[in-house]
């Protein structure tokens, strides 16, 4: 939504470094991701991944107004989020690599990276697995007294589990500060998701559990940071969660072994032309914040990093055998 004078909600709302910021990491989400493909080809990666490329104006705006004290969880497809959060795409590669300084030693792998310093508390394999982990943070913050908020990244095949109801009713009951955002990229795993939901937009399930739900365009920039701005100033508040579905779309299969064969050439090519990171490039150039010569310096950058952090995995060390279940299990 635009104000009088036709800027954009997060023209407004942010300082030029930090759009400058938000930018630079899109695109490293972007060229981590096309990095991480190439390296799975070559041989360097094992098992599987899930990538979120076409997704990472959700990741960020979503993120763009958090500190490390707020939290997050994640999915299978979680990498924008980690890097939205600012984690070091050098020992992302690592973990994928299965490398010791990977940011779970290597044990994690694409779809369970962690940083709790940072307040990333985790991406989790289990479709649905962090939305209770999400409440449990913010009831920790509330009991604690503390202003922290937690926002709760699912994708639209979780809104079918009982995890996802049973979470959204207990925030509610308790008003704790958690934004649930489901990044509803039409598909669970290969089935549409108007075959598995009843309801037209998965954000009307809010009005069960007695919360704002919003439907917003998750490849508008501004469009998914004035839905969480406003999220978060109402759980900061004390005024309980959110429900926030980002509309957007991942233009790779599911996962590495999705042969993609229920979606069209067509249908992947009009999203594709929708471009989150070009569309927010072009925003910010419109309005001064930057020019074609520092927008380009930017992806370039950020491709540079992606680089070294390969390189940095390829030369970091793998785990020991001796030191197996080391990370694996708590200790004392």
């Amino acid at each position: 939504m635009a104000d009088p004078d036709n800027r954009p909600f997060a023209i407004r709302q942010y300082a030029p470094d930090q759009l400058r910021e938000a930018l630079r990491r899109m695109y490293l989400i972007r060229r981590f991701e096309e990095g991480a493909e190439q390296s799975y080809m070559r041989g360097l990666i094992h098992g599987t991944m899930h990538l979120s490329i076409g997704q990472e104006a959700s990741a960020m705006a979503s993120c763009i107004e958090l500190s490390d004290q707020d939290k997050i969880t994640s999915t299978h497809r979680g990498h924008g989020h980690c890097i939205a959060k600012g984690a070091d795409v050098g020992r992302m590669f690592a973990e994928f690599f299965g490398k010791e300084t990977g940011y779970c030693h290597g044990r994690g792998g694409s779809m369970h990276i962690a940083d709790v310093k940072t307040g990333n508390l985790g991406a989790n394999g289990i479709v649905g697995g962090g939305i209770p982990i999400a409440v449990g943070a913010a009831l920790s913050a509330k009991k604690l007294g503390r202003p922290d908020v937690t926002i709760c990244f699912f994708g639209d095949g979780a809104n079918n589990e009982g995890a996802f109801h049973e979470a959204l009713n207990m925030a509610a009951i308790w008003k704790l500060p958690v934004i649930f955002i489901c990044e509803n990229n039409k598909y669970g795993m290969s089935t549409p998701a108007a075959y598995a939901t009843a309801v037209p937009n998965i954000a009307d399930r809010a009005a069960a559990y007695a919360m704002p739900g919003v439907t917003v365009d998750g490849n508008d920039f501004s469009a998914v940071a004035e839905a969480v701005h406003n999220a978060i100033a109402r759980a900061r508040a004390g005024e309980g969660p959110s429900l926030i579905e980002n509309l957007t779309y991942r233009w790779r299969g599911h996962s590495k072994s999705d042969r993609n064969r229920y979606r069209t050439k067509e249908e992947i090519e009009d999203w594709i032309a929708k471009d989150p990171i070009l569309r927010f490039r072009a925003e910010l150039i419109t309005h001064g914040i930057l020019d074609e010569a520092e927008a380009g310096a930017i992806e370039a950058a950020a491709a540079e990093a992606v680089e070294q952090g390969i390189e940095f995995a390829k030369q970091s060390p793998a785990p020991s055998v001796t030191d197996v279940t080391r990370y694996v299990y708590a200790e004392a």
